[in-house]
């Protein structure tokens, strides 16, 4: 594509998702009003592919055994770009992590290069994702096989500040539960067998162990079963962690040695240890600053100016990690008010706010300029695989 042609393109990609901003915002509205959390996003699955298939996508449906999953693929040939669409809500707080807005403008910057490119220069997928929030949806999608053609990988998350490079750390769940002996607590207690106390001293272990980790290593969990009454010996007791780290030769080791603390808890208190370690571990974020630094480019071309904050301060997890470790990715954030902080009540709200109206915009806006230089410029893609095998 000749850069006289690009530079039309962008301007009418701008033009377009300008047009239609109303339509997009009442999609993260809609999902708003209806938050349904994760692997219950019936409603709001079914508002998003319905959306897709009327800008003529095809649509698949229940994908990777997950009922609110969905691929909605355009186009017949070129780069394959995916547009990750999460869906689910928090429990009592709603989109209080914004995926309704990462949603809407997926669906923003898809319908855009639908309607402005020919079907022959690129394929466009929209990854309907649920369960972000349990750590699910991606994962899945992923071993099953519903990201083995793509190619580049992009999301935008709503956020205090307008930040392109962010990361996360890697995350393991693992669940403790110790199998002791009840008995009365006053009466016999020499024939009990305190499962509480294999949980506390495993907490006790871990409180140690956190001195020896390095900075970026994070352990925190809840006791999730400790006993009926005060008077009865616990026979069973249960307890929940998680394990984050920066990368995954780290998160390996931490883990076993949480594992080893619960292992010593359980020999000291003479308990039985039954350990469950979730298989869906999550990855951290493995970031591409050449795709990162052609989003920005289009920040600068839209006259938005990006904070330079630190990507290392405040990290969660989440399984677009996972994807990341697959093809090369992004996870730009787009501001939606500052000072408002993610999981919050506030920040639900500021989903559908002037500001967070304004970031469903400039979300679809600059994935879709992005994508369409991905697409019309092979030696950007060159750079982006290059910075990934790097």
């Amino acid at each position: 594509m000749a850069m006289v042609e690009l530079e039309e393109k962008k301007r009418a990609i701008v033009s377009f998702v300008q047009g239609r901003g109303e339509d997009f915002s009442a999609v993260a509205e809609e999902l708003y009003r209806h938050p349904e959390p994760g692997l219950y996003e019936v409603a709001s699955s079914a508002l998003l592919a319905a959306f897709l298939e009327r800008e003529g996508f095809a649509v698949e449906r229940g994908c990777a055994g997950l009922a609110t999953a969905f691929r909605a693929c355009w186009g017949s040939d070129g780069p394959v770009i995916a547009l990750i669409a999460e869906m689910d809500a928090l429990p009592q707080l709603g989109h209080a992590c914004g995926h309704n807005i990462i949603a809407a403008a997926a669906l923003g910057a898809a319908t855009a290069l639908r309607h402005l490119l020919p079907e022959d220069a690129g394929r466009i997928v929209v990854l309907g994702t649920p369960a972000e929030e349990l750590g699910i949806g991606k994962v899945e999608m992923i071993r099953q096989g519903f990201f083995d053609d793509v190619e580049f990988a992009m999301m935008v998350h709503p956020s205090s500040k307008r930040q392109v490079i962010k990361g996360f750390l890697g995350l393991a769940r693992i669940r403790f539960t110790f199998i002791g002996k009840a008995a009365h607590a006053g009466a016999y207690p020499e024939e009990g067998v305190n499962a509480l106390d294999g949980v506390i001293q495993t907490f006790t272990g871990i409180n140690a162990l956190r001195q020896q980790l390095r900075q970026d290593v994070r352990v925190h969990g809840i006791i999730t079963e400790g006993g009926s009454a005060p008077n009865i010996i616990p026979g069973r007791a249960a307890c929940y962690f998680y394990v984050r780290a920066a990368d995954l030769d780290m998160l390996e080791k931490v883990k076993a040695r949480v594992v080893a603390c619960a292992e010593g808890a359980a020999t000291a208190s003479g308990c039985r240890l039954e350990v469950e370690v979730d298989p869906r571990q999550l990855a951290p974020m493995k970031i591409n600053r050449a795709f990162s630094a052609l989003y920005s480019a289009q920040l600068s071309l839209l006259g938005l100016p990006e904070v330079l904050a630190p990507a290392d301060q405040n990290k969660g997890s989440s399984d677009i990690g996972n994807v990341s470790q697959l093809v090369p990715t992004i996870h730009p954030h787009v501001p939606i008010g500052e000072g408002v902080r993610i999981h919050s009540e506030e920040f639900a709200r500021a989903t559908i706010s002037p500001e967070g109206k304004a970031a469903v915009v400039e979300g679809a806006t600059a994935l879709a300029l992005t994508a369409l230089e991905l697409i019309a410029v092979p030696e950007q893609r060159e750079a982006v695989r290059l910075d990934f095998r790097s």
